[in-house]
């Protein structure tokens, strides 16, 4: 038969393009299986919501306005509270300096006719001394920024730092004039009344530390006096970065009740897989309703991943002297 002859078996080229021009009915709709949601779009204006109808969103805020105690504080409160724990540090600063006086020893001098020089050519009380000072600043300072960050929650922020670095500040300049002044007299009034060679101790002071003045007016402090605001800075800042809440202060999580019901039919359900006895699962026991796939459920619908067909195996080419299969 050659290729110009009609073929009653094949559709002629101008049958194809009638049916492209003219394509049929759309196919029916898949049937939707019984019990699940209807998922088309809705027709006509929606219904706004009624006032006064209980939802999630208003349980929610209503869950937020129990739970989470702890509003924005105005500007003139925040700044109260700053103020008031500027003077809390710095009047803690005078006990800070007494304690300071009990730990680090004193310097022996020797009355000489200009004044008084060390008993010892290189001693070592004024380097203790600032070690001492030291280490109670920084304690001190990592202390009250644990305290500010429990017990003033709703100063949490940049507020609180600026509370617990200018307070530190304070209590260190506080402790070293309060520690220092503790038997100055005394030495004064030895080093102008007593003979040359009697021996006395000298006050503690720092070496290392103290206020130096700008142009001889501006103070600025220096050295270890600084440890006390740095501390309480580095430790505030530590624990604002490791806090689990993005605004610093306590958030409520969602109820598990306002979390709405599952739609039923939709969801993770239970895995096919071998029996306690050992044996399989029955597949068509799964099977969900007419039209639905296979291992659907009763639903109908399974979030579940099905395993793939695989794929067929390719026909086998003929031989070379095979004979042609007849056509029509």
């Amino acid at each position: 038969m050659s290729p110009d002859s009609s073929d009653p078996d094949r559709p002629t080229e101008r049958a194809e393009a009638a049916s492209v021009a003219h394509p049929g009915p759309p196919a029916p709709p898949a049937a939707v299986p019984s019990g699940a949601p209807d998922l088309s779009p809705v027709e006509g204006p929606v219904e706004p919501p009624v006032e006064g109808r209980a939802g999630p969103g208003a349980a929610y805020a209503s869950l937020l306005r129990l739970h989470f105690d702890e509003p924005k504080l105005p500007g003139r409160r925040a700044a109260g509270l700053v103020g008031a724990v500027v003077l809390g540090m710095t009047l803690l600063g005078a006990p800070l300096g007494l304690l300071w006086v009990l730990v680090a020893p004193a310097t022996p001098v020797i009355k000489i006719t200009e004044g008084a020089i060390y008993a010892e050519p290189q001693p070592e009380q004024p380097i203790a001394a600032d070690g001492w000072f030291s280490l109670l600043g920084l304690g001190f300072g990592v202390l009250a920024a644990v305290a500010l960050w429990f017990l003033l929650r709703a100063l949490r922020g940049p507020a609180g730092l600026l509370a617990v670095t200018v307070g530190g500040l304070g209590a260190a300049l506080v402790a070293w004039q309060v520690g220092r002044r503790i038997g100055w007299s005394t030495y004064q009034r030895l080093l102008a009344e007593a003979p040359p060679g009697q021996s006395f101790d000298k006050p503690v002071d720092l070496r290392a530390g103290g206020v130096d003045r700008v142009l001889g007016v501006l103070p600025v402090p220096y050295g270890n006096v600084l440890l006390v605001a740095f501390g309480g800075a580095v430790v505030y800042t530590l624990l604002a970065g490791w806090s689990r809440w993005p605004s610093l202060h306590p958030e409520p999580d969602l109820a598990p009740d306002l979390w709405p019901a599952p739609t039923p039919g939709f969801g993770p359900g239970p895995l096919a897989g071998p029996s306690p006895g050992g044996s399989p699962p029955d597949p068509s026991s799964e099977d969900g309703p007419p039209g639905s796939l296979p291992g659907a459920g009763a639903a109908g619908v399974s979030w579940g991943t099905g395993a793939s067909p695989a794929p067929s195996a390719a026909p086998e080419p003929p031989a070379p002297d095979a004979a042609e299969p007849p056509r029509g």
